[in-house]
């Protein structure tokens, strides 16, 4: 047949450049044994490319469309449609028209056929690109099928197929066409079936999608279809569905929909014994593959036949294990409020820094808490600490607990004490405490820059690799952990006394607004200094307007008000600039590398607020706080043992105001000590690149630490090694991290359950008091905000990298978060009501419209 046409038993996986996606797997199917596919064959990308050859506008066409925005309706419209016109206006040339005409001849000339598109970049691994381009049905002739080859390639520049590529930056000369011709099947039932739960990603359970008819009109969503779920060869769950139509093929050609007879309607498309064979055969394919699978087919004569099988995308992969035992892993990044795909380098270091074992998927840190989970102690206090700091965690935990023998039951051990974090601080309320560990840790850092200058090469690696112990033991130091359980416990002491007592909700959220030596809240306070000391020079202001390059601090003081403005931004970066988005993930650039990130949050500052803010919003917070201490203590002093009561309190208030600022500080130091690490390694990386060893400076987030340690000694980089894991994370990025999850890839949601809810509210965990009305501004990119005075902050998560928008907005609601959350604590400081971990915050709540969030309830109104 040449190199224009392929029969599927010339072609296996490996083929996906010359046949496609979808003919490289039919290719494969084809081979295993007891698979049944339909006959056909592949028109290959040579075809493709003989085709582009004889139409030379063709490339100035592509590079017009490679300029478009994806969001340009019209212009990609008229573009695609232009591309399109041109390739299907092309004559075949003769000898290709040949060897199609002989494949064609082989199914038996007069073959109703199949003809589907088969694209280079569709069914990968890492991207499915599924319903980009298009399938004919039940083509007649050898002419027919070759006109419908010509729509197939000119499928690949529909308009949502450019979109999509234009959006995953893929571009137009990197995918080629190749066609799949296959002898038409006429089934009684046609469906889906994957391998995995498409839902909860539960890797043993099978969900199967059936019709009567052609399965195109089930996957296309013109008809309804009933649906299965299978676990070890039994149906678990059963819906059959009303079915009013099914699609089958016209005796001259083509398709028609046709009405279902009432006494079919409500009969199931297939026999229970049907589906169980359909998910053996499932899981054999699925073997093969070696992962979940997405597979269409189709019953005809009580016979299955395959007509494509492709990876499961969106599965969140699973950690390996070296056991058959069950697991059950929580997030770290819901913990940390930084649940974006981390790179190697970063996750290498952030286990190096943690001291509890973490495993690894798709890009994030899980921990194993089966073992605490078994034990009936440390179960019970690991699920109280949950149910406080993430009810939605602690309510999935308890759903995968309520499943009898999913777990085992082990003696108790005595770690979970340890992890639970409920044996009582017993440091004493000493503000001396505080100030001494933020001294200790900010001379160890001092001393990390000053030695570090000196040091390259495997010496580098060896001193970071030492550091980070020094590290472990400020980050871990007893009386840091006394500190901060101080101040958490004294809060749950606050609010669970103050509602007995007096009726009071979350008194604590008052009472620590403005507390000392919290870092976070500062920083936000000190942007405010920032705009005050930019706002009086308006050059300066004007010229900010129109920075794009990092390099504007240099170019300040030609202006009037320039040096100054320099001064005082450089000023801030010495002291913050080790922060940014994503900041537990040493690759992210941090503010110190992309200066420009701060300037739109300086410019709002300078815009929406008046000289000396900064300090006013301190004060105000602090006279609130004293406020509202007075007003408590008085009215405790008029009940039953007043005056003890009053006393107690007074002494928890103290207690809480001298410990929970120290709360953020911590993380503050870590983070400037994965800085000065971040630099050094950077200066080794481009010593590197100068001596030909490595592609480029930022390969090196692509490795761990210890394959960095070996590309440093030798001088030698894994350079496919470096070019796959860029590939993976790629494909990490597009995931979405389960909460809790089990080892057989379940995502376990939780639930809030509660009923105390007004109509139509969005509940959520509430972590700082008071109720508000605003605009609901969503921001997904911390670059994208636009806020104004009376704004409410919608976004997925905040770390401490986003409190200094904090000051200018009046409310905020994340998708994750809990009340001990970066997020939460700022929010508190700066008496702003918020609620955290609601679930799709960002799609159900639209940018502009009018909300209500209730901080002390924890709910949000859509008015």
């Amino acid at each position: 047949m040449g190199g224009y046409v392929l029969g599927f038993q010339e072609i296996d996986r490996t083929q996906v450049a010359v046949v496609g996606g979808k003919g490289a797997h039919l290719g494969e199917l084809s081979r295993i044994e007891g698979v049944r596919v339909p006959d056909g064959f592949c028109v290959t990308t040579d075809a493709f490319r003989r085709i582009l050859a004889d139409a030379p506008s063709i490339v100035d066409q592509l590079d017009r469309l490679s300029r478009l925005n994806p969001d340009d309706r019209a212009a990609l419209r008229a573009h695609s449609a232009e591309v399109r016109r041109t390739l299907e206006e092309i004559v075949i040339p003769d000898e290709l028209a040949a060897a199609i005409t002989g494949a064609v001849a082989g199914l038996g000339d007069q073959a109703a056929c199949a003809v589907r598109s088969s694209a280079t970049a569709e069914d990968l691994p890492t991207a499915s690109f599924a319903g980009q381009q298009d399938t004919y049905l039940n083509v007649v002739g050898t002419a027919e099928i070759l006109r419908h080859i010509s729509l197939c390639w000119a499928s690949l520049f529909t308009e949502r197929a450019v979109t999509y590529r234009l959006r995953n930056d893929f571009g137009h000369r990197k995918v080629d066409m190749a066609v799949v011709v296959q002898r038409m099947v006429f089934p009684s039932a046609a469906g889906v079936l994957f391998t995995a739960d498409p839902v909860t990603s539960n890797r043993k359970v099978s969900s199967v999608e059936a019709g009567y008819g052609l399965g195109e009109a089930l996957v296309s969503g013109l008809v309804n279809s009933d649906s299965y779920q299978v676990r070890d060869g039994e149906i678990v769950a059963k819906t059959v569905a009303t079915k009013l139509s099914a699609l089958h093929a016209s005796p001259g050609g083509g398709t028609r929909e046709q009405p279902i007879g009432p006494a079919q309607q409500e009969q199931p498309a297939l026999t229970d014994t049907q589906v169980v064979r359909l998910e053996r055969l499932g899981r054999r394919i699925e073997a093969h593959f070696g992962r979940p699978q997405d597979i269409e087919w189709c019953l005809a004569d009580d016979e299955f036949q395959v007509v494509q099988s492709r990876p499961i995308t969106t599965l969140f992969p699973v950690p390996e294990v070296d056991d058959e035992e069950n697991h059950v892993y929580v997030s770290v990044g819901h913990q940390q409020m930084m649940t974006d795909a981390m790179k190697p380098l970063g996750l290498s270091f952030w286990q190096m820094t943690t001291p509890r074992p973490m495993s690894e998927a798709g890009g994030r840190l899980f921990v194993d808490v089966t073992r605490i989970l078994s034990a009936p102690t440390s179960r019970a206090g690991f699920l109280d600490m949950m149910g406080k700091s993430d009810p939605l965690m602690g309510d999935a935990l308890r759903t995968v607990l309520d499943r009898d023998g999913f777990l085992p039951s082990v003696p108790d051990d005595g770690p979970g004490r340890q992890i639970s974090g409920v044996e009582p601080a017993t440091i004493e309320t000493d503000p001396a405490v505080v100030t001494e560990l933020i001294g200790l840790s900010e001379d160890s850092i001092a001393t990390v820059k000053r030695e570090i200058r000196t040091k390259s090469g495997s010496e580098l690696i060896d001193f970071i690799q030492a550091d980070l112990q020094e590290l472990r033991r400020i980050l871990f130091d007893p009386r840091s952990h006394q500190v901060i359980m101080a101040g958490m416990q004294t809060t749950w002491w606050l609010n669970e006394h103050l509602r007995e007592w007096l009726g009071e909700k979350n008194a604590a959220d008052t009472l620590t607004q403005s507390v000392p030596h919290n870092v976070t809240s500062e920083m936000g306070l000190a942007l405010l200094d920032v705009a005050d000391a930019i706002r009086p020079h308006p050059d300066v202001v004007a010229f900010l307007h129109e920075v794009e390059d990092e390099d504007f601090l240099d170019k300040l003081t030609g202006l009037a008000g320039g040096q100054e403005a320099r001064d005082v931004i450089e000023a801030y970066l010495g002291k913050y600039g080790m922060r940014c988005v994503g900041e537990i993930d040493i690759t992210r650039p941090r503010w110190s590398e992309r200066p420009t990130t701060l300037l739109p949050l300086i410019l709002a500052n300078v815009k929406n607020f008046e000289p000396g803010a900064g300090e006013r919003r301190f004060e105000q917070g602090r006279q609130e706080a004293l406020s509202k201490e007075q007003e408590l203590l008085e009215r405790l002093r008029a009940l039953p043992d007043g005056e003890e009561k009053a006393e107690e309190t007074r002494r928890m208030i103290e207690r809480v105001r001298t410990f929970s600022g120290y709360r953020e500080y911590p993380k503050y130091g870590m983070v400037s000590r994965y800085f000065v690490y971040k630099q050094a390694l950077l200066a080794e990386a481009e010593r590197l690149v100068r001596d030909g060893r490595l592609g480029e400076r930022e390969d090196i987030f692509f490795l761990r630490f210890q394959e960095l340690r070996e590309v440093v000694r030798t001088g030698r980089a894994d350079d496919e090694l470096i070019r796959q894991r860029k590939e993976a994370f790629k494909s990490y990025e597009t995931l979405t991290p389960p909460r809790v999850f089990t080892s057989d890839g379940e995502a376990v949601a939780g639930t809030y359950r509660r009923d105390d809810l007004p109509s139509g509210a969005v509940v959520g965990l509430p972590v700082s008091a008071g109720t508000v009305e605003g605009r609901a501004r969503v921001v997904l990119d911390l670059a994208d905000a636009d806020l104004e005075p009376g704004d409410i902050l919608i976004t997925a998560y905040t770390d401490p990298s986003w409190s200094p928008l904090f000051v200018a907005i009046t409310g905020l609601v994340t998708e994750v978060g809990g009340l001990m959350t970066h997020g939460a604590v700022i929010a508190r400081e700066y008496g702003l009501p918020a609620v955290v971990g609601v679930e799709r915050a960002t799609k159900t709540i639209k940018d502009g419209q009018r909300i209500r969030v209730n901080g002390t309830d924890g709910y949000i109104e859509i008015l």
